[in-house]
């Protein structure tokens, strides 16, 4: 029986190169976001997508929709053995004195509420389901680390993240639930096209910075989740190398 898997995100980006790994390698891989048309794009580019595949429209900050593709998943294919929690947004960029109560409340509702939500969900089939157990992976940012100027809700956000995966993990300690986190720094994606452009500096500056191929974090997802479910990865960084980091500086 191949293993299930489900990729939030992933009309585009690290969710899109992350689906197309699992794929790859095999897994029956249910692929979520908001855009039909994206989910299909993902789906028709990945030539040797397993039987079974198929896309879920599903925004992930509405807790009807999160059960409606969990339902999906456990009626056409009997189980999940594996949730990747990747859907997100930047969101505005603005001094904390400046930065809009929406746009906070929006990043919030994505990046982590939207991460609950589907960690929830998948936790509670993944208790019930024969054999039991499973593996979650949150996608986060260094940004769970150390900020980026002028992104408070996206810094906290990502540090919320790290607290939601190490519960998780702890929780899941119980029924062979395996939870982690990959954080990701400048993986080149819409998010990020900016980036190259010019970024603010904590200094004040503004400079290019580099960025990775998406098809590098899809890797170190796809090694974390090949593991058995008797050894876990809580955290793991990949980064652009000369990337501003510590310290953003």
């Amino acid at each position: 029986m191949r293993a299930v898997a489900v990729v939030t995100g992933a009309g585009s980006g690290i969710g899109r190169a992350v689906a197309h790994r699992l794929m790859g390698a095999g897994y029956v891989t249910v692929l979520a976001g908001r855009r039909r048309a994206a989910l299909d794009d993902t789906l028709a580019a990945c030539e040797d997508a397993p039987d079974g595949c198929f896309a879920k429209p599903t925004d992930v900050t509405d807790p009807g929709q999160v059960d409606a593709l969990f339902g999906a998943v456990r009626e056409r294919l009997g189980r999940v053995d594996v949730l990747v929690n990747n859907a997100g947004t930047f969101g505005p960029s603005a001094p904390i004195e400046r930065y809009p109560i929406d746009g906070f409340a929006t990043v919030i509702a994505t990046n982590l509420t939207g991460a609950f939500l589907c960690a929830r969900r998948a936790f509670a089939d993944m208790v019930v389901q024969r054999p039991s157990g499973g593996r979650i992976v949150n996608v986060g940012s260094l940004s769970a680390h150390v900020p980026r100027p002028h992104a408070v809700a996206y810094t906290a956000a990502k540090h919320a993240i790290s607290g939601l995966t190490k519960a998780m993990a702890l929780e899941g300690r119980a029924h062979a639930i395996a939870c982690g986190q990959i954080d990701v720094g400048n993986a080149a994606t819409e998010m990020t096209e900016r980036l190259t452009a010019g970024a603010l500096q904590p200094d004040g500056s503004v400079a290019p910075e580099p960025t990775i191929d998406p098809g590098h974090v899809a890797d170190a997802v796809l090694y974390m989740v090949g593991l058995p479910l008797s050894a876990n990865v809580p955290s793991i960084a990949v980064m652009a190398t000369t990337m501003p980091y510590v310290g953003r500086g």
